[in-house]
């Protein structure tokens, strides 16, 4: 009976790896035929699907970030926030943020495919998945500029605001970089998006922040006064939840496995995990000499601001490189903070530091680390390819960065001189999610506070 138990599974085994075999196979005999997809057009899409689903599961990250640092009276505010974020960029990315990012048009911006109709694909999987995936990271630069924001900003402000960035602004800061615009010809390099999405919503935060002041109780009499979060185990799942998610935002950005076998996608995930574990070491190291204690609020954010710095080169660098990037990334976050609290700019959550400073800083280390053997158009300048490269960065993100600055100051000084960027002092102490929601994110508590 052992005999035949054996004889019988060894031939079950047979069927199924001929079974998988021919499905396999099948797709590329379609294609041969004209029939259809290949496998690796099959394979690709699932990846970029995957990797959307993932960037679109950040969102929750960055909810639990930015509620976690903040205080509890404000809590329900500022998830409503991300909800409506990734809400509105999912819509104004259909109607016309993709037909400005990808559509033909100039340099400055596409001017084809509103509503997807007739849109160009620049890539080799289906429309439908690519726009999933480029809506994702639009809905990511969208919320960053909440938690800057967070604790005092009037919620229809910030409707008006999402609709803007996600519409417009964001998907012409992408139009220049990959959708074949002015910064893309003259080779320009941002593989995901240090500067297209993270420096973009920085920036957008930093003005932003500027225009709508400190929380009260921030700055008294001279004195720097700390306001902590209120749940610093959930900002700590959300710092997670972000890490993991991308893996979808970085490996996700090469579009497919099927070309190389994966070899770029595999490069590019342990790029970012390098990153972001050097990112938060450095940060505990900086933070424990700066301030004579290892704050984990400051480790998360160098995690964060690790992962930030390594967007644009990941694909372009070799592991060693990414620590390093890591390692600048989170001191910079660290001294980023202080000098923000210097100029009296109140930034609740580290936007600022994490994605505008080290949005620029990844941004540039591609003309110090990248190679032209990886895909850079020059090799960088510790490569032996000089400062070519990195003048061509650095182009790129002051002209970005001058975009976002006008444009979203403009806005947001247009949006403070009608309906009003901020909610009364009354409604600011007793908090916004009962002033602006009329709910408590934790019912039965006292929340109200004086600062």
């Amino acid at each position: 009976m052992r005999r035949q138990d054996r004889a019988l599974q060894a031939a079950l085994a047979a069927v199924v790896v001929a079974m998988v075999l021919t499905l396999a196979a099948g797709p590329a005999r379609a294609d041969e035929a004209g029939g259809g997809p290949t496998l690796g057009v099959a394979v690709d899409t699932v990846w970029v699907l995957l990797a959307a689903f993932l960037v679109f599961f950040m969102q929750a990250g960055f909810g639990m970030v930015e509620a976690g640092f903040i205080r509890s009276k404000n809590t329900c505010n500022i998830l409503t926030k991300n909800f409506v974020d990734y809400c509105s960029a999912s819509l104004m990315f259909f109607l016309v943020g993709y037909a400005f990012m990808f559509g033909k048009g100039n340099g400055f911006i596409g001017l084809s495919g509103f509503g997807l109709e007739g849109a160009e694909n620049p890539s080799s999987v289906p429309l439908w998945a690519f726009w999933l995936f480029q809506a994702a990271f639009c809905g990511a630069a969208a919320t960053i500029v909440a938690g800057g924001m967070a604790s005092r900003m009037k919620f229809p402000a910030y409707l008006m605001y999402t609709v803007v960035i996600s519409g417009l602004v964001y998907p012409i800061v992408g139009h220049w970089v990959w959708g074949g615009g002015w910064l893309a010809g003259k080779g320009f390099a941002d593989f995901a998006g240090s500067t297209v999405v993270h420096a973009t919503g920085g920036w957008a935060a930093f003005i932003g922040t500027m225009l709508l002041g400190p929380r009260v109780g921030k700055y008294v009499n001279g004195q720097i006064k700390a306001i902590p979060g209120h749940n610093i185990p959930l900002a700590s799942l959300g710092v997670f939840i972000l890490w993991f998610g991308w893996f979808g935002f970085n490996p996700g950005s090469t579009l497919g496995v099927s070309a190389d076998g994966g070899a770029s996608a595999a490069l590019v995930a342990i790029n970012t995990n390098l990153a972001a574990a050097a990112g938060a070491i450095s940060a505990m190291v900086t933070i424990w000499i700066t301030a004579g204690k290892p704050d984990l609020g400051m480790t998360m954010n160098g995690c964060l601001a690790g992962l930030v710095a390594v967007t644009a080169p990941c694909a372009y660098v070799s592991p060693w490189a990414a620590i390093v990037i890591g390692l600048v990334g989170g001191a910079i976050v660290v001294l980023g903070a202080l000098l923000l609290d210097r100029l009296r700019v109140d930034d609740p959550v580290g936007a600022v530091p994490v994605h505008g400073m080290n949005g620029i800083w990844g941004t540039l280390s591609i003309g110090l680390f990248g190679q032209k053997a990886l895909g850079v158009a020059n090799d960088g300048l510790f490569y032996g390819g000089g400062v070519g490269q990195l003048g061509i960065q650095a182009l790129g993100v002051f002209s970005v960065t001058a975009f976002v600055l006008v444009t979203m100051g403009l806005v947001f000084f247009a949006i403070r001189s009608t309906v009003g960027l901020r909610v009364s002092r009354h409604e600011e102490l007793r908090g916004l999610d009962i002033g602006e929601h009329g709910m408590e994110a934790y019912a039965g508590f006292e929340i109200f506070t004086t600062t």
